[in-house]
């Protein structure tokens, strides 16, 4: 049976609402979305209030179709949706100390002259030192006291993770990493989850620290040693083991005069002990991240699957704008092209200079830009999104120049750092209008 339609007032009405051509339907999806009358409202609220007055074939789907896509709606809303980009674990060590994890708890009031921890933790065993310092170290200094703290009892890792601190992305550091053959895995920007075996340690230790220290918080420091001993006593729910046991096997001490073990094995059935435990712990280890996965997935959603070229917006979540409100500011920034496909969860973009940030980021960050279904809606421009780097260094020096992956790089002297800490930078990273 054919749509009927009635005259009234030069209108043509289908049940009493206004019938609109195929020619006028982005008009009127701007009047009631974009203008502000239409707020820029979600899906139901847009059909509804359209629905009033209008009617056209399959003006459901079109108006939804109009809101998903609408440009200012993607800048300007928080997603709602789960974060994209399931779990993706790291590789699960084989033996204690070969793959570490390190990160900074900072600006601590000052103890003993102390203002900083550095926390180390070995991704086997989950054993971890905290070792307090004197403000935050350059790359050099970092190195000084993992050759200290941890290849002195340890020996040297195979990988090393850590965040995109100045310390870890230095030449020295780099340097360092690569002579030692130590493989450097960094964090993507604003991704911290990816190190999260030393943000769970940080909350553990800090949680330490509030029940024992005093109301000025001047003693923290005398606390360390007792808090390191025991976070590592306690049974770790991942490897159902304490590392302490798993590190040298057998339980420490904890009162005086308690009697010790007297039955000492030989040394080969020690040497096979060892050995089992080892293969019990990276069971453990594999089954809690499987389970971890299991119901950290449940949480995300699967990220699409990107390809070098596509556009995407990112979350200004981590990116500081020079606008006066936060609050009032846009919630994702672009939309940019993909550079670089890294790994399933984690893709490098094609940022512009006035972007000065790290361009690796995480999936969860990003959302997909598809073609707008309405050539003829009409934009209102935006004023330009002016940033501020998340972390910006004055440049002291530029001690040199060079081409690397056909791109211009300088290598920069930070005002305040010594030649250790000297970086080769993006010419889109550096702010210098007269270069």
């Amino acid at each position: 049976m054919g749509i009927s339609f009635t005259e009234k007032d030069g209108f043509l009405l289908h049940r009493k609402k206004i019938y609109v051509p195929p020619l006028v339907v982005t008009t009127v999806l701007q009047h009631f979305h974009d203008s502000t009358l239409g707020g820029h409202g979600g899906v139901h609220k847009t059909i509804d209030i359209i629905e009033r007055s209008f009617w056209w074939p399959h003006m459901s789907k079109t108006i939804t179709e109009y809101v998903i896509n609408c440009p200012t709606c993607i800048r300007m809303k928080a997603s709602r949706r789960r974060p994209q980009g399931l779990l993706q674990p790291l590789p699960v060590p084989s033996v204690p100390w070969s793959d570490i994890a390190m990160d900074f708890i900072v600006e601590l009031p000052k103890s003993a002259t102390y203002d900083t921890i550095m926390v180390v933790v070995d991704r086997f065993t989950k054993m971890a030192h905290f070792i307090p310092l004197v403000g935050l170290p350059t790359a050099a200094e970092t190195a000084s006291v993992f050759i200290r703290e941890v290849f002195r009892l340890h020996g040297l890792p195979s990988t090393i993770i850590t965040d995109r601190g100045t310390q870890f992305t230095a030449r020295f550091w780099r340097a360092f990493c690569k002579g030692l053959h130590i493989t450097q895995a960094l964090t993507s920007a604003y991704h911290p989850q990816a190190n999260g075996q030393t943000e769970r340690t940080n909350g553990i230790l800090e949680q330490y620290l509030r029940c024992y220290i005093s109301y000025l918080q001047h003693d923290w420091s005398s606390y360390l040693p007792l808090a390191e001993f025991n976070y590592n006593n306690q049974v770790q729910r991942s490897t159902t083991m304490t590392p302490f046991f798993i590190n040298s096997g057998y339980h420490p001490s904890m009162l005086p005069g308690s009697p010790l073990e007297t039955n000492v094995p030989k040394a080969d059935e020690r040497l096979s002990n060892i050995h089992r435990n080892y293969r019990l712990v990276r069971a453990e280890l594999l089954k809690a991240q499987q389970r971890f996965k299991f119901y950290a997935d449940r949480h995300r959603r699967p990220a699409p699957v990107y390809h070098i070229g596509d556009k995407v917006w990112l979350s200004s979540a981590n990116v500081k704008l020079s606008c006066p409100s936060r609050k009032l500011g846009p919630r994702f920034l672009g939309p940019f092209s993909i550079e670089k496909i890294l790994s399933p969860v984690v893709v490098k973009l094609r940022l512009p200079p006035t972007l000065r940030i790290h361009p690796v980021f995480h999936v969860s960050l990003l959302k997909s830009m598809t073609p707008d279904p309405f050539p003829s809606r009409v934009l209102a421009t935006p004023g330009p999104v002016s940033t501020v780097a998340d972390d910006e260094y004055e440049v002291e020096l530029i001690l040199d120049s060079r081409w690397h992956r056909r791109s211009l790089e300088y290598l920069i002297r930070w005002k305040g750092y010594g030649a250790e800490d000297d970086s080769w930078i993006s010419y889109r990273e550096v702010r210098a209008p007269a270069l």
